[in-house]
């Protein structure tokens, strides 16, 4: 990163700081069929209106919420933007099954949009951002990017983009439980392929999609680093914009890379990237 960017950068989240404390609102209902589900609202100061970012949590489709401990590590880098951020629940296997929980994450969008004024937000300027599960959720519905669930960008940690590649490692044994229950799959035949292509965001990918951020560590055995190679491939051939940081030696979870320094220069890199995106946060 040139000195002049790191610069901007260092200045734009001391502005953001500097603007004084964001307002939370806490378990905001955001969809009330078949189930409630809720989001935490984080609303800066000013009077935007502001890009913002819909955050997605992981947990192998079965497991997580919107405030899990794998998630909270992003907390205060989206506070750093400056943006308006919301984390969210949405329905989990085996109790719902692929496709309630992209469902949910496009009503999250809708959601935000109709309540944009309140939450002092540019409709127009929407990330999406996911990590694990959550970045398989939210690279689905970024590709498809289906209004009014359409967003200008998508932030991916180390979300799967082919399920049909991803899964071929596992095809020596029966489909590990999470893949079995969101999926609805119990064996490798070609229905269960032809579903897990289905749920594939490689199969959506074309001119509505929105640029994406990729961000992988190479030491990954839950989603292996060559998900986000072949994502490259895919956006090169598609000619979609994107990019891709790499956390060398990373291993699976933002909450992993908490424990060393050397692991989080990810968080600079993506709030600029935000920022070339979205924009800077304006008063």
């Amino acid at each position: 990163m040139k000195l002049t960017s790191m610069l901007a950068l260092v200045a734009g989240a001391c502005f953001a700081a500097d603007r004084g404390p964001y307002q939370v609102l806490e378990n905001v209902e955001f969809s009330h069929s078949p189930v409630t589900l809720k989001l935490d609202a984080h609303i800066p100061p000013g009077n935007g209106p502001f890009p913002a970012v819909i955050l997605v949590h992981g947990g192998g489709w079965t497991n997580g919420t919107k405030t899990a401990n794998f998630v909270v590590p992003l907390f205060e880098p989206l506070n750093s933007t400056g943006y308006s951020w919301f984390t969210i629940d949405y329905r989990l296997a085996p109790q719902h099954p692929y496709p309630a929980a992209v469902e949910d994450v496009e009503k999250a969008i809708a959601f935000v949009k109709q309540h944009a004024k309140e939450y002092k937000v540019n409709p127009g300027k929407i990330a999406l951002m996911g990590e694990s599960a959550g970045g398989h959720l939210v690279n689905l519905v970024g590709a498809r990017n289906r209004p009014p669930a359409d967003v200008a960008a998508v932030v991916s940690f180390y979300g799967p983009i082919d399920m049909v590649r991803f899964s071929k490692r596992f095809q020596d044994k029966p489909p590990e439980a999470g893949m079995k229950t969101f999926f609805g799959i119990s064996d490798w035949s070609e229905t269960a392929i032809a579903r897990l292509r289905e749920a594939s965001p490689a199969t959506y990918l074309g001119r509505q999609t929105p640029p994406f951020l990729f961000i992988q560590g190479t030491a990954d055995t839950a989603v292996p680093y060559e998900q986000a190679t072949l994502a490259v491939e895919l956006f090169k051939e598609k000619k979609i914009p994107y990019d891709l940081i790499t956390v060398q030696d990373g291993i699976h979870g933002v909450i992993n890379w908490e424990k060393e320094s050397k692991f989080q220069g990810y968080k600079t890199e993506m709030i600029r990237w935000l920022h070339k995106k979205l924009g800077e946060p304006r008063q």
